[in-house]
């Protein structure tokens, strides 16, 4: 056994100490922020300019169906919230990247989502149906799009739903928001909007019907960041506790009672979080 010097010592122990302090930055960079669970406030993303699910308000408040949900989640996990508004286009990228913890904005759970987030829920199921102008008549179903002007949201599904998977020759128009679709509903810029009836039952007004022909089903998810497992089963555990003590009930009552729609009120079946 070759002994060491005093100065071969030094370096033996200098490099042991370097080892662990890299192992234990490590370890810290691993566990630190991993899951939602470990997080004493969460950063909720929710929409600011969809009524009856989320509205930033003048006071600069947001109110709304999803805003009561993730705020009735955040509490069942022990957390406070804030809430910050966040685009359908933008919503992959700020759990991604880590600067939102929750994104509960009509957040539609498909395939191609699921590679990039884990989902929560759905803590709703709603139904894709289609908005005309009140005088038009000619509309009864989704078939009756074709060869019309159809309101394409950027980072939204939807229009997919009509030109794509069901194979209506519609003239797609873009629009940054469902807002800005109402806009140019209103203003014939559009002659249809066709997306979750949740959403359109928040813009409906005596100009603006809903044609009343569902033709999909839209399950609605709480994004978290990909992997988070324990936060997902915590979200699904607050999600059937929110329906077992009737909130969600309340809740749909409070923001669609007067809507006309067809609610329901029993406990979604969920995607599960593996």
């Amino acid at each position: 056994m070759v002994a060491l010097t005093s100065r071969g010592r030094s370096r033996r122990i200098a490099a042991l100490v370097l080892l662990g302090a890299v192992a234990l930055l490590s370890a810290s960079a691993c566990g630190a922020g991993s899951s939602i669970l470990d997080k004493d406030a969460l950063v909720i993303g929710v929409k600011p300019d969809q009524p009856g699910l989320g509205m930033k308000k003048a006071e600069g408040e947001f109110a709304g169906f999803d805003v009561d949900v993730a705020a009735y989640i955040a509490r069942k996990l022990g957390k406070d919230a804030r809430f910050v508004a966040v685009p359908s286009s933008e919503r992959e990228k700020v759990l991604m990247d880590g600067s939102i913890d929750l994104v509960v904005a009509t957040y539609s759970i498909t395939p191609e989502r699921k590679t990039k987030v884990t989902f929560g829920g759905p803590y709703y199921v709603a139904h894709q149906d289609t908005l005309v102008r009140a005088r038009e008549s000619a509309v009864t179903g989704v078939r009756d799009l074709k060869g019309r002007k159809l309101c394409q949201v950027t980072g939204s599904n939807s229009w997919r739903r009509v030109k794509e998977e069901r194979k209506v020759a519609v003239e797609l128009v873009e629009a940054a928001s469902y807002s800005e679709c109402m806009s140019d509903l209103k203003a014939g810029k559009v002659d249809a909007v066709s997306t979750d009836d949740l959403i359109l039952a928040g813009f409906a007004t005596s100009d603006l019907k809903i044609v009343n022909a569902p033709f999909t089903d839209e399950r609605y998810g709480v994004g978290i960041k990909a992997g988070d497992l324990d936060g997902c089963e915590a979200v699904n555990k607050a999600i059937t506790e929110m329906y077992l003590d009737g909130t969600a009930k309340k809740l749909l009552r409070k923001w669609f009672g007067k809507s006309g729609l067809a609610l329901t009120f029993t406990v979604p079946q969920f995607e599960g979080c593996g």
